[in-house]
């Protein structure tokens, strides 16, 4: 990374003392927080009690399908407990004691249709509104107090595409991967001697340039004035902060990797294999999280105008989503949305029968699994269907709440970060823990 230079002052955003605008100056250091390995550095030391963190291994894997779920085959008529599984939750029958459903909920102010997925974890307001900027994930907020426990903070997946929904402090997306192989080698394979040394070389490449863009903030914030010193302030703290996880990440790198006994997975390249790379994926997160490799994955699923790879389906979800209540439409949506329920089954079950010595992967790991939609027809952002699996809560209830004043989800999202043994009261839009929802 190389920086114009200080005479010309016309590309270099930094030198503009006069009419600069604060967007323009905070993409042009935004890009130090998009570095590559941001999403694998292990946060600042002390964040957590050791005592909260390390009692019990706390897990959490969050998962957002973007083409929305069609209602009718997802919410229970009866709330509390007892009710009577509906189509999709019927695939999901053997472990409806182990998660619960919630309906009415949805994200205060976010809007916007398909912009909504963006903010799946982070509550972040008017995503489709310009000038957006977006606010840190769920995620992220936790890999800042307890990622530095593994190896890997925190890991960002997709599928298709390499989105994902994983953001910064600053509101920078951290790159979703989606090449299975890359993760199982960023996981389980143990560079050379001389890798080890190239990577902890590019590590500290990557402080370097954090020094360098945090000379050039000094050197700007006498050049501003007090609301933009403050953003610069704000700015400055999460360099260092960036800074000493890559001092971390340096000794992580050192240290061997966990040795399984599973194969390396082949790459699935079809894009119209969306629910095996789904498979797939899960699988990947079961050993991740039984290695104690890291303990916050997401994973967005990108489904958009490919037709997948499903016997009966002669269109992409995209365009099924748009049915107009046309039968043959929800029919083929439905076939599409069975095989996705089928696929966290399997995620269920492989959790619940990994057994640790203090119960089951499951019994540890909170399985977030939902859409950025109430209804992807209508393109409405309220009503979303959402569930949580596992993590010791008391589960095999429908959560109901107001389906025309909908209840916060970031609420769910305290809950959540709670029970990784993190002390917070809130987070985003969300100012109290998730009622109903109780602790095993």
């Amino acid at each position: 990374m190389t920086w114009p230079a200080d005479k010309d002052t016309t590309m270099n955003p930094l030198n503009r003392t006069s009419n600069l605008p604060r967007r323009t100056l905070l993409k042009g250091l935004g890009v130090a927080l998009a570095l590559p390995f941001l999403d694998c550095m292990a946060p600042r030391l002390g964040a957590v009690e050791p005592s909260s963190a390390l009692a019990l291994p706390r897990r959490m894997f969050c998962i957002e399908t973007n083409q929305g779920i069609l209602p009718q085959h997802f919410f229970p008529e009866q709330p509390g407990r007892g009710y009577q599984p509906t189509p999709y939750l019927k695939i999901l029958g053997d472990h409806l004691a182990d998660l619960t459903v919630f309906s009415g909920v949805s994200l205060p102010e976010v809007d916007g249709g398909h912009h909504a997925e963006l903010c799946f974890l982070t509550g972040a307001g008017h995503p489709g509104r310009g000038g957006f900027r977006n606010t840190i994930s769920l995620d992220q907020f936790a890999a800042e107090r307890i990622g530095l426990l593994t190896r890997f903070s925190s890991l960002s997946w997709c599928v298709d595409n390499n989105n994902s929904l994983s953001f910064t402090g600053a509101g920078v997306m951290i790159p979703g991967e989606n090449k299975q192989s890359r993760i199982f080698k960023r996981l389980f394979i143990q560079g050379t001697p001389d890798e080890v040394e190239a990577q902890v070389g590019r590590l500290r490449e990557e402080r370097s340039i954090l020094d360098q863009v945090g000379e050039r903030t000094k050197q700007l914030n006498g050049e501003v004035g007090s609301a933009d010193r403050d953003k610069l302030d704000q700015y400055f703290t999460s360099l260092r902060e960036l800074e000493r996880r890559l001092v971390v990440a340096e000794e992580w790198e050192r240290r061997p990797k966990p040795k399984i006994d599973a194969k390396m997975p082949a790459d699935i390249n079809d894009r119209a294999a969306v629910i095996e790379r789904t498979r797939s994926m899960f699988d990947l997160a079961r050993l991740a999280f039984a290695s104690d490799s890291t303990r916050l994955i997401t994973l967005y699923i990108n489904q958009d105008f490919v037709r997948p790879n499903i016997a009966g389906v002669t269109d992409g979800t995209h365009q099924l989503t748009h049915h107009g209540n046309q039968p043959e439409k929800l029919a083929m949506l439905k076939l599409i949305e069975d095989a996705q329920f089928r696929e966290l089954a399997g995620l269920l079950t492989a959790l619940k029968a990994a057994k640790e010595p203090h119960g089951s992967l499951l019994d540890t790991t909170m399985v977030l699994y939902g859409t950025n939609m109430g209804s992807a027809n209508a393109h409405s952002n309220d009503n979303l269907p959402v569930l949580l699996a596992g993590g010791g809560f008391k589960h095999g209830s429908h959560l109901a709440f107001d389906r025309k004043k909908n209840y916060p989800l970031t609420n769910l999202y305290v809950s959540m970060l709670q029970r990784l043994g993190i002390e917070t009261s809130q987070f985003s839009s969300g100012v109290a823990t998730m009622h109903g929802l109780e602790l095993a």
